[in-house]
């Protein structure tokens, strides 16, 4: 069942709730209003956020904002997420970056294809909000 986000949900989390890390996330998705929800938790978690609706616009914004982690749709128009997280990989400055695939293709061969791209994590879809809030902190330990 998947967590509904709201702003109960969110006002309820104490500060010591928060990471006591910020990092900067950029959230790829061609769907609008889930790249504003998964961005705003984040964002309600102390954590600095970009969204990018497309591959090339992923790209450009990365190049600008340096991303620590990028949570990327691979069914994005024009160019798709395999060939965003290629590029990532490619360029000295976004490579270290953390990537997690958040896609509806769930097979194993879509989780191996995901890999051999430059994934370091798959999720499929419906993400459980919960889900996101338990990975980021491992991914961020001081």
């Amino acid at each position: 069942m998947s967590e509904t986000i709201s702003a109960t949900t969110m006002s309820s989390q104490t500060q010591e709730e928060r990471p006591s890390v910020s990092a900067r996330i950029l959230v790829v998705d061609d769907n609008d209003d889930s790249a504003e929800c998964i961005s705003i938790v984040f964002e309600f978690s102390g954590h600095q956020t970009r969204t990018a609706h497309s591959g090339e616009q992923a790209l450009e914004i990365a190049r600008q904002f340096l991303p620590d982690l990028v949570l990327l749709d691979i069914g994005l128009p024009g160019m798709n997420g395999y060939d965003v997280a290629r590029s990532l990989r490619a360029d000295p400055q976004l490579a270290k970056a953390t990537l997690i695939a958040l896609t509806g293709f769930g097979r194993a061969e879509d989780k191996q294809k995901a890999l051999e791209a430059g994934f370091d994590f798959h999720v499929t879809k419906p993400v459980e909000v919960a889900v996101l809030r338990e990975l980021l902190p491992s991914l961020f330990v001081t």
